[in-house]
């Protein structure tokens, strides 16, 4: 028995090999768009072979929605706690203004083909990727709650999400971040006077 050569790579397995699977199948995705992204297309990029990929995942529709759920995790999540509600969504809404543009534009305009093919839409690939976790914004609003700066019965499943929302709406029609100062106008003028207690 030789020992092993150090110059050659050890053979990946398990959650190694998914995750790199998984990161080539987004890389096809953000470089080729729905249109290239073919088993043969991923497994190439991976190094590997298509029955690879086919144990793990059956369909194209599968591994795509893996891959956008495996890359959304990659992006980083902070949990800010500066003391205010303010002060959290606008540390929230600048991470992911710096974080997730790339991101988003993937989804909006490299996969029109998917969104057709399937009769879903964007609001579908987002519930996979927050698949119900509890959110950085809503343990923020926990504790908005908890200072008394906000009304729990004012901060309905639609206004917890309007920041994040009209961020994206931004993001998907301009394919750009959203300025600063309108980052601090969505939480000073349309968030914080929804939520107030008494207001």
């Amino acid at each position: 028995m030789h020992p092993q050569d150090p110059q050659v790579p050890s053979r990946r397995r398990g959650a190694e090999l998914e995750a790199a699977l998984l990161d080539a199948a987004w890389q096809e995705l953000v470089e080729n768009g729905y249109a290239g992204f073919t088993f043969e297309a991923v497994a190439a990029r991976a190094g590997t072979s298509r029955p690879v990929l086919n144990r793990r995942w059956t369909t194209k529709h599968e591994l795509l929605r893996a891959a956008v759920t495996h890359a959304s995790t990659r992006v980083p999540r902070p949990t800010p706690d500066t003391g205010s509600l303010r002060g959290d969504v606008i540390a929230l809404l600048r991470t992911a203004n710096e974080t997730r543009v790339d991101f988003a534009t993937v989804l909006g305009v490299q996969l029109g083909g998917y969104y057709q093919e399937t009769g879903s839409s964007l609001a579908d690939l987002r519930d996979v990727i927050v698949s119900g976790a509890r959110t950085a914004l809503d343990s923020a609003y926990d504790r908005a709650v908890e200072r008394g700066e906000a009304d729990p019965a004012k901060l309905t499943a639609r206004v917890r999400s309007l920041p994040f929302d009209l961020l994206r709406h931004h993001v998907l029609m301009t394919l750009s971040p959203l300025p600063d100062d309108a980052i601090e106008e969505i939480v000073d003028t349309i968030l914080l006077p929804l939520v107030r207690p008494g207001a």
